[in-house]
């Protein structure tokens, strides 16, 4: 057996209530101008201005960046870096869902580092080394399904080719995260679902992955049971504060758990973002039935095991397939690419921009495109 290296070191306030807290963390870290770092949907909801005046009341000079919009874009980075500089922002409060948290990470990282963002793309040859301080940020996230609360890396489009760059560092990892559930019983039924079965995604491709990485294993099978258990829920019933802190509660685990890596269906699901701008967690709940029988033949047992954990007595491991099917129309989302809209014409792009994604090289069975 080789060395193996694990770290789950992110610091974490869970429950109602956590973002109360902020104030006093920034304060005892001896911070003043904090730059909140949200997209424009959120800018407009009276959540923004609360955090805006809980922060001056503690004595915090503070300042809003609120250009971001869809899948965050290179353009959105620089804008929100003019932005903490233009403010001399000591720190950075990210808030939102993983578009503004991943842009947030992204300014810190460029607000000490010189250079492109894309010059310190994940496994670029020649890519920049990510070596220097981070500014001091902390996370508050409003959705439950990318995780991108406790994750180590960025994803960003670029503005011409719509491509999505990972820029990764355990150095980018929030200096600590408030994940008040509170903040998420706002979302729309729909968002609710497509976060949630990307939470799901997240936490299932992880455990299917080749790596070597038990904690993450155990982490993954206890997220996916939480989001059988609590997502029908949280779209019937959007003011039910468990069953949006046991949405929250998955979403983290499946992003502490996909450091061990993801696969196929996130592969397809980049691409129908690259070339059909659909919702990230849309495109997985769309993908993952239709995605995750090819690795049927190579990981018969852990199908098993996910069917258990969610419920299921059946051993034929074809089981959890079915599950999946009846569990997405359970909470809205479609059944097939046509039915969320996607054109036939759109299909060899899609397999080529699929094929080109590294998230299939952790597949537990290699893929290739068809001729």
């Amino acid at each position: 057996m080789q060395l193996a290296r694990f770290a789950f070191p992110t610091d974490i306030v869970f429950g109602p209530g956590a973002r109360q807290q902020v104030p006093s963390r920034l304060r005892a870290e001896g911070k003043q101008r904090p730059l909140i770092v949200t997209d424009k949907g959120l800018a407009a909801l009276p959540l923004v201005g609360e955090l805006e005046q809980a922060l001056s009341q503690a004595g915090l000079a503070c300042a809003t960046f609120s250009g971001i919009w869809g899948n965050p874009t290179k353009s959105q980075v620089q804008a929100g870096l003019a932005a903490f500089r233009e403010h001399k922002a000591d720190c950075v409060v990210g808030l939102g869902g993983g578009a503004a948290l991943d842009v947030a990470k992204a300014i810190v990282l460029l607000a000490e580092h010189p250079g492109d963002l894309f010059d310190y793309e994940d496994d670029m040859p020649g890519a920049r080394p990510i070596d220097q301080a981070i500014p001091f940020w902390l996370a508050l996230p409003t959705t439950a399904g990318t995780g991108s609360e406790v994750g180590r890396s960025a994803v960003i489009s670029d503005d011409q080719t719509h491509l999505k760059k990972i820029v990764f560092s355990p150095r980018l990892l929030a200096r600590a995260v408030f994940a008040d559930p509170e903040l998420t019983v706002a979302l729309p039924a729909a968002i609710t679902a497509a976060t949630g079965m990307d939470a799901l995604t997240h936490n299932v491709e992880a455990y299917l992955a080749k790596a070597y990485h038990p904690i993450c294993d155990g982490i993954a099978l206890e997220g996916l049971r939480l989001v059988a258990e609590h997502l029908p829920q949280a779209v019937a019933q959007p003011q039910n504060l468990d069953a949006r802190a046991g949405m929250l509660m998955a979403s983290m685990m499946g992003a502490i758990a996909f450091q061990k890596g993801l696969g196929v269906v996130h592969s397809c699901a980049h691409a129908l973002g690259t070339v059909a701008g659909m919702h990230h967690g849309l495109a997985n709940g769309v993908m993952i039935d239709h995605a995750l029988p090819h690795n049927l033949a190579g990981s018969s047992q852990k199908f098993v095991r996910m069917a258990q954990v969610v419920g299921l007595t059946s051993t034929n491991p074809e089981a959890f397939i079915h599950w999946l099917r009846d569990f997405k129309a359970s909470v809205g989302l479609p059944a097939t690419l046509t039915e969320a809209g996607v054109k036939r014409e759109f299909v060899p792009k899609l397999v080529q921009v699929a094929t080109a994604d590294g998230c299939h090289a952790n597949n537990p069975l290699a893929c290739v495109s068809a001729d």
